[in-house]
């Protein structure tokens, strides 16, 4: 394991650090955002306000619907999701599980593939956000998956097919409507809007207050 130690003990990352999954289970603690594919240790660049203002705002819209239908829960970017098959250990910037499924939620991780996962594109991310992670998601079963480019302003959504493999979500009249959120659907215009929309005029009008 190419690593340094500090006074007490504790390895510090260094660049193309690679490590056993066990071994980075143990190092990554929860004030350390970290991903890591087959060996190898991600460090993600610090998130610009653009990004973390899209995770809020789309956090608080989609926590408010899940929850006034008990349809599961919604995650923001704490948790890791751990695909074992593909030996990975992924932190999307937001995750949707259903009551269903609640079962794969562990204290510290997900333990198998969300039924939406949501990745906000950054400078550094976009080939793990638009191929790497789309070809891992699909791999893995995840339901639907959402890629948010404010750089470009280009919002996606997947569904993954019966033969496993995503297609697009056709957007009609400037919507995209949710395929595991039923009655959910999402205005790519809202999120390039400076300053972000009034999430509480977004949940009316999605039938929530």
């Amino acid at each position: 394991m190419d690593t340094q130690s500090t006074p007490v003990g504790l390895p510090v990352v260094t660049p193309h650090l690679r490590m056993t999954e066990e071994e980075f289970v143990a190092w990554c603690d929860e004030d350390t955002k970290a991903e890591w594919v087959d060996g190898e240790v991600i460090m993600p660049s610090p998130a610009n306000l653009r990004h973390v203002d899209l995770v809020g705002f789309l956090n608080l819209i989609l926590r408010w619907f899940v929850t006034s239908r008990s349809l599961g829960v919604v995650y923001g970017p704490e948790l890791q999701v751990r695909f074992a098959s593909l030996r990975r250990r992924r932190v999307p910037d937001l995750l949707f599980v259903s009551t269903e499924r609640m079962g794969m939620l562990k204290t510290t991780e997900v333990d198998g593939a969300p039924d939406l996962l949501i990745e906000i594109v950054s400078p550094d991310s976009l080939a793990r956000d638009w191929r790497e992670k789309y070809l891992e998601y699909e791999a893995a079963g995840v339901r639907e998956y959402w890629v948010v480019d404010p750089m470009s302003q280009r919002f996606e959504g997947y569904t993954l097919g019966a033969d496993g493999r995503y297609a697009l979500i056709e957007e009609k009249d400037g919507v995209v409507y949710s395929t595991v959120l039923a009655g959910f659907f999402l205005k790519p215009a809202w999120l390039w809007q400076e300053p972000l929309p009034n999430p509480l005029d977004l949940l009316r009008e999605l039938g929530v207050l």
